[in-house]
């Protein structure tokens, strides 16, 4: 049989349109969990309890006097993620079952953390819907939805996601993705009130989760990528007013830093193209809280353009971009920062999740930060002062070879591509990516799911095609292969592990490789435990000294956000979000097509000891091999076409046109879907979540990225042709 005359079964999503279209799950199912325990967490349901999300400073802080709850984003202020409960442990995790399971209403990368206090479950999903789930039967309490206008997804570059929410004083606080910060009722999910936070003018956006600190609840934002200038920002938990703001990067020279940092800052920059883009520096992620001192400590990003060479006329440090930075949690004021990458050209971000401990160093007792950001080194700071005590690679790279004794990076020819291209390790991707890590102190090893990625570096290029980069990042259009058998090289080059790491002694104490980069954050326990899901699909415990996997079980779909765990009626429970998304998952299909392209069924998972209940098969969705048109370009005008998808389509539709399964795969478009091509570009489908391009691509140029999708749709029409003949 042809493949012509056959269906291909590919994990698809069902819009196969040519709109970044989000396919909503069948919300008449409800919650997908048995009738086993469905009245025994009666007394824990939020609408019953006297008070709900009844947390303040103290409690949080006292967080291990009641390990069954899980308050804050990483558990506690230090957001070292591991929990004191050990009912579920090293002996008996092989019988973990599934107690439930709750369908998301959006099939869309799922990377929250869920809040579980005062018997109610808060957590989240694609563009920022928020859910009050009962946490012993799954049952929902209630749901939010902040109707994000679907196309403000172009607004950011790394999928419509959120990773979790805050709860304080009988509120939840949730970062909307379009740049509002709103508190609802914990026990109605009614709106008490909402600000917006940014320009909306602008393509800044959130993505993730709020603290809350002496009812001050604290945002940052994201949006580097396409040019904005970073902050971090304070309200008033009660009537939302704003109590401070601070940049992360200066603004315009002619104008009066805002305060003394800015005014240092403004010296490590140079020329006019940085202010007027923005320049980045983005609190996209990362934050930790440290009672002891007072001090918020945060990540920030990348620079806008990456490129330094188009940010900052190819020179100076430029503070504060990638770098952790202590403020005064009371007034936003500037205490102390450590850059882990002067003059960031690689997107090498530090927003990547920082850990607070107390570890015995050289017979010592310290107050450090722990962070594994982008860049490949793990560094472990002084967090009164900010001073660097250890910095060691914990994965191979090529752009450095080591930490001076000023603290400062020592690079390497081979991650200097200002005058040619040049393969560099680490990629954006990064080292670590934003996947949390956890902390154990009974072991003192963190626990990073961490990653060797590569990319080619190339300076941004001056040819109509390479100009048309929706991403300000300075950077020519991204460049992949696209035979199958080249891109499985590229895929050779990639790989994920769950990284155990000694902070003090700066060494892996043990590794498990996985198939690919990309897998889930982690989550450690005092049964001697490590908890995370992996890219290929799975849920699975390790033995936290060891590394000996202990558990696993299928999840449908990859699981990228980190595990929690709580206890309710003296039974611990363990929760995944599973639904894969993120950047890599959109963009890097082609390497990895056998794990990246999957749908994503987007659930709450949540397991117990002998849980009994079932989880559903996949919903695989067989789809028809394309009959495309002819091809009508040149092979000159298909390159340009080529250049263009790259610089526009690639970050939603995959590069070399090949999908990751959470957008349409172009190659599949039909008859009637090419016929209408043109107007989808140009915005017809913008509710759908197709952006609209008509602003950039003029009508001939939208002809040629259509001429190169065909193509491409040749292809693949061509390689299934082959491996029906290889099979007969």
């Amino acid at each position: 049989m042809t493949a012509t005359a056959r269906l291909a079964a590919l994990i698809l999503p069902v819009c196969l349109l040519a709109t970044a279209c989000s396919k909503t799950a069948d919300q008449d199912q409800g919650a997908e969990h048995g009738g086993e325990h469905a009245g025994s967490g009666a007394e824990h349901a939020g609408h019953s309890a006297e008070k709900v999300a009844a947390v303040d400073t103290a409690r949080i802080i006292a967080a291990d006097s009641e390990p069954g709850s899980w308050m804050s984003h990483g558990r506690t202020y230090d957001e070292q993620r591991h929990s004191p409960l050990k009912g579920i442990n090293a002996s008996n995790v092989g019988k973990l079952g599934l107690a439930w399971t709750h369908r998301l209403d959006v099939d869309r990368g799922t990377e929250a953390t869920p809040i579980v206090v005062d018997g109610v479950m808060y957590t989240t999903g694609a563009y920022s819907m928020v859910y009050a789930l009962n946490p012993v039967t799954g049952e929902q309490l209630w749901k939010y939805d902040p109707e994000v206008n679907r196309a403000t997804g172009g607004k950011g570059c790394c999928g419509v996601v959120n990773r979790g929410v805050a709860v304080w004083d009988g509120k939840v606080f949730i970062g909307v993705y379009d740049g509002r910060l709103e508190a609802l009722d914990a026990k109605t999910g009614e709106v008490l009130w909402s600000k917006v936070t940014v320009d909306q003018s602008k393509n800044y956006t959130i993505t993730g989760a709020p603290r809350v600190v002496d009812g001050k609840v604290l945002i940052g934002n994201g949006g580097a990528e396409f040019g904005v200038r970073g902050y971090i920002s304070a309200y008033d938990a009660n009537t939302g007013e704003m109590l401070w703001r601070w940049f992360t990067v200066p603004g315009n020279p002619a104008e009066p830093p805002e305060n003394e940092a800015m005014k240092v800052a403004q010296k490590t920059w140079h020329g006019d193209t940085y202010w007027k883009q923005g320049g980045g520096g983005t609190v996209w992620d990362s934050m930790a809280y440290d009672p002891d001192t007072g001090f918020l400590i945060i990540g920030t990003g990348n620079g806008s353009p990456w490129n330094i060479k188009y940010r900052s006329e190819g020179k100076g440090d430029n503070l504060y971009l990638s770098s952790i930075v202590a403020l005064d949690v009371d007034t936003g004021e500037y205490q102390w920062h450590y850059q882990t990458t002067p003059g960031d050209t690689w997107d090498y971000t530090a927003t990547q999740h920082i850990i607070l401990a107390d570890l015995e160093i050289d017979g010592e007792q310290r107050k450090v930060a722990m962070q594994a950001p982008k860049n490949g080194f793990f560094y472990v700071v002084d967090r009164t002062n900010g001073e660097l005590i250890s910095a060691e690679a914990f994965v191979p790279m090529n752009w450095a070879s080591g930490i001076d004794d000023n603290g400062r990076p020592i690079k390497l020819p081979a991650g200097d591509y200002s005058e040619e291209p040049k393969i560099v390790t680490p990629s954006p991707f990064g080292a670590h990516n934003w996947q949390p890590m956890s902390y154990n102190p009974d072991t003192g090893l963190v626990y990073i799911p961490a990653q060797i990625t590569a990319l080619l570096f190339e300076d941004f290029g001056q040819t109509p095609a390479q100009a048309l980069n929706v991403w300000n990042i300075g950077l020519a259009p991204l460049k992949m292969p696209e035979a199958p058998a080249e891109l499985a090289g590229v895929g050779e080059q990639f790989k994920g592990m769950l990284l155990a790491w000694d902070p003090v002694a700066q060494k892996a104490a043990w590794t498990v490789d996985y198939a690919s980069p990309w897998n889930g954050g982690t989550l450690s326990t005092a049964g001697n435990l490590v908890f995370q899901g992996t890219a290929d699909g799975r849920a699975a415990a390790y033995n936290a000294k060891t590394g000996e996997l202990l558990w696993d079980t299928p999840a449908n779909t990859g699981v990228i956000a980190a595990p929690m765990t709580y206890e309710i009626d003296g039974e611990q429970y363990v929760t995944f979000m599973a639904g894969w998304g993120g950047t890599f998952a959109l963009v890097g299909a082609g390497a990895f097509e056998e794990i990246v392209r999957r749908r994503s069924e987007s659930r709450v998972l949540t397991f117990k000891l002998g849980g009994k209940q079932s989880l559903p098969e996949p919903a695989n969705i067989p789809v028809a091999v394309p009959t495309p048109p002819p091809v009508q370009a040149t092979p000159e005008q298909i390159d340009i076409g080529r250049q263009l998808y790259h610089g526009l389509c690639v970050g939603c539709h995959g590069a070399s046109a090949i999908s990751g399964g959470l957008v349409p795969d172009l190659r599949y478009m039909k008859e009637d879907t090419h016929k209408i091509f043109g107007g989808i570009v140009a915005g017809a489908y913008a509710k759908r979540g197709m952006p609209s391009f008509g602003h950039v691509l003029p009508p001939e140029q939208t002809a040629l990225i259509h001429q190169y999708v065909i193509k491409r749709s040749h292809d693949l029409v061509a390689q299934l042709e082959a491996q029906d003949e290889d099979a007969e």
